[in-house]
């Protein structure tokens, strides 16, 4: 389906989701609006859903200066009660327990509603209280940095761990471009990162579809699609901060946001470029390193993912032994060390508790091998839309993005991890399963590690 962004004044018209794959899709109950200076606004956009009065304002030291305080003045002249909980912090903030702790602690018995003021720490820490707590919340945006804005899943720490908690979205969402237009460039990078990691979403989710008869959503992968091509027909305007190409970006975020919502999990819009982010940032913590935003590593993820497919479907499946596969697969006692030794014994713990059903018994693994093998010209042709990688260069080199694992501080040590056990992040289809399943999953790794 073709999404047609339209606008009533500078509030986005969301359409009606339309479509007949049999699953289950949420209509959102959301204002959206989009525009230069609407900020100014907030109290106004914000009385139109009759929140209440009482408003805990969550935002940081940071933003607080951008645009909290702003919001805070707004709301007070216009009648409403806040509490300000801003979260102070000498480095950037990460969405953890801690986060989350300072602001239940903020709300009380007369709390009606919750404002997040920030970008994606700072509303993901929001939307989760809102879910526990069962208060709305308002979001208002300020860097067009990931498309979760409109999600109704919250990306948090636990310790080291990411972790992927239910969440709200929120009832009113504000994107001032004026401000997003001000955000640091690498916010804008991480946005881009972020969209463009949609390829490999799409890709595996087919991928699965096909060999595992998943249930993929039509609408969903419309959508998102569109979002992608919004922003890369746009790479000028983001890469100049013009308002028509902030606004592009913001739009394709919250496109690609909107499918978590319409569907209710991140499969349109996350795979194992996700997973690679995901386990350097949570070696990063473990080092004691800070690691670069979810996007931008989102972003560099794409680039080596778009190299593994290519080296994935230029194999010759046909010669491979099926018995040798089974001669050299892992026993799971084999697989479940390594995790622990990977992800470190805490993290690795919770990846094989939340995750059971992940080691393949043989057959299943047999019957996924023949699949693949008899359907491989098949998956060719349905993953044809994906770029190469040397489009995908040019692409982040035209806009100034990072692409190398070295561009974000990740040795080759790292970066092989991640391209060997980022698969077992999460119970989620990839194409680092594929050829895990294959027996060649080492040989594509190291083909994708020595390309140029």
């Amino acid at each position: 389906m073709n999404i047609e962004i339209k606008y009533d004044g500078a509030k986005l018209l969301l359409p009606e989701i339309a479509c007949d794959c049999g699953g289950t899709h949420a209509q959102p109950d959301m204002d959206i609006y989009i525009g230069k200076g609407v900020i100014e606004n907030c109290a106004e956009y914000i009385q139109a859903r009759v929140l209440g009065k009482n408003v805990v304002v969550v935002t940081d030291n940071i933003v607080y200066d951008i645009a909290g305080k702003r919001v805070e003045q707004l709301l007070r002249t216009n009648g409403y009660q806040v509490t300000l909980c801003k979260l102070e912090r000498e480095e950037p903030l990460i969405p953890n327990e801690v986060g989350l702790g300072e602001i239940l602690l903020t709300l009380d018995d007369t709390t009606d509603f919750l404002v997040a003021v920030g970008s994606g720490s700072i509303t993901d820490l929001t939307r989760y209280v809102s879910y526990r707590t069962g208060k709305p919340f308002v979001c208002v945006g300020t860097a067009p940095s990931m498309d979760g804005y409109t999600s109704v899943i919250a990306p948090l720490t636990l310790g080291n761990l990411k972790v992927n908690k239910p969440a709200d979205y929120p009832r009113v969402l504000i994107c001032d471009l004026a401000i997003m237009a001000e955000a640091p460039y690498d916010m804008l990078m991480a946005g881009f990162g972020d969209v463009v990691g949609k390829y490999i979403a799409k890709a595996d989710w087919t991928l699965g579809h096909i060999v595992n008869n998943e249930p993929i959503c039509p609408a969903c992968i419309d959508i998102v699609t569109q979002a992608v091509e919004k922003c890369i027909d746009n790479i000028e305007g983001i890469k100049n901060r013009t308002e028509a190409g902030i606004q592009s970006l913001i739009e394709g975020l919250i496109l690609a946001g909107l499918t978590i919502l319409i569907i209710g999990h991140t499969r349109p819009v996350a795979s194992n470029e996700h997973g690679m982010a995901h386990y350097w940032e949570m070696m990063k913590l473990l080092r004691g390193e800070e690691p670069a935003s979810h996007g931008i590593s989102v972003g560099v993820a794409t680039v080596y993912a778009i190299r593994f497919f290519e080296e994935f479907l230029d194999q010759p499946v046909n010669t491979l032994s099926l018995e040798k596969v089974q001669a050299t697969r892992m026993l799971k006692e084999e697989r479940d060390t390594i995790i622990l030794e990977k992800y470190s014994p805490r993290i690795g713990e919770a990846i094989l508790r939340d995750n059971p059903d992940e080691y393949l018994a043989w057959d299943e693994q047999k019957r996924r091998f023949q699949i693949i093998v008899d359907q491989f010209e098949a998956i060719r042709k349905e993953l044809d839309f994906l770029p190469n990688t040397s489009e995908i260069i040019e692409m982040y080199q035209r806009v100034g993005a990072p692409y190398t694992a070295a561009d974000i501080g990740i040795d080759t040590q790292l970066l092989e991890d991640a391209l060997v056990y980022a698969k077992d992040y999460r119970n989620r289809y990839t194409v680092f399963k594929s050829a895990n399943e294959l027996g060649i999953l080492g040989d594509v790794v190291n083909r994708v590690l020595t390309s140029r």
